[in-house]
Formats: C-alpha cells, structure tokens, sequence
C-alpha cells in the first residue's frame, strides 16, 4: 500500500478516535492516538501526523470545528506540533508563532470549539 492510499484509510479510524476523545473532552498524545487507530510502523507519527492534517484540511473546508486539535505532542506543554500552526495560518485560522501564549490561546479556541461541537451533539 502506498503512503496517499495509507493515509486515505487512517483518516476514518483517526475520526473515531478523536470524535471520542472530542465527547469525553480530552486531548490526546500522537503517540496515544497512533496506538488507539492501529497505525501500523515504521513511523507511525509521521503517519499519524499526515492523517490529522487531510482531517483538518477536511474539517476546514467543512466548516467544523478541527478535530486534529485534539492530538497534541509529548513534549510541547500540551500543545500541538508546529505543523499544526503553520496549518492553521496557511488556512487563515491563526496568525501567531508556534509557541507561546498565542498559540496556547489559538490552540484552545480550536479544542474549546471542538469539544462544545461533540458535546453538544
């Protein structure tokens, strides 16, 4: 299987997953998310990370609230990988740094709206 063809399959099982974490209100680790969808090696991350994107890219044009903010990274204070920023700026979504108070802030506008959306529904 090619790696477009791989991530076309993750993307569903990645939904679910963040669809539970977004009702229970929780964020969840790449790491932890990557296992919970069965995201097969070698890495598994870089899989994982290439799925949420097309998720948000998806969301985005949806106009839903980005599941993909629920993922966050090991060591990032909670916070999502840089590549999560540079997409929300390249969707016009955000207009700050990768780190920091603005992202913190950005980053929990985004999980705020996506928690109400599943909660609420």
């Amino acid at each position: 299987m090619n790696d477009f063809a791989l991530i076309v399959e993750l993307c569903p099982r990645l939904r679910r997953h963040l669809e539970d974490h977004a009702r229970a209100g929780q964020t969840v680790r790449y790491r932890d998310l990557a296992h919970e969808a069965e995201v097969p090696g070698p890495h598994t991350i870089h899989k994982t990370t290439e799925a949420l994107e097309a998720i948000a890219r998806a969301d985005h044009a949806a106009d839903r609230p980005m599941l993909a903010a629920l993922a966050v990274g090991r060591g990032n204070d909670g916070l999502p990988g840089p590549g999560f920023f540079q997409l929300l700026r390249e969707l016009g979504r955000y207009d700050g740094p990768d780190s920091g108070e603005p992202a913190r802030i950005a980053h929990a506008r985004e999980v705020n709206a996506v928690v109400a959306a599943y909660q609420d529904g």
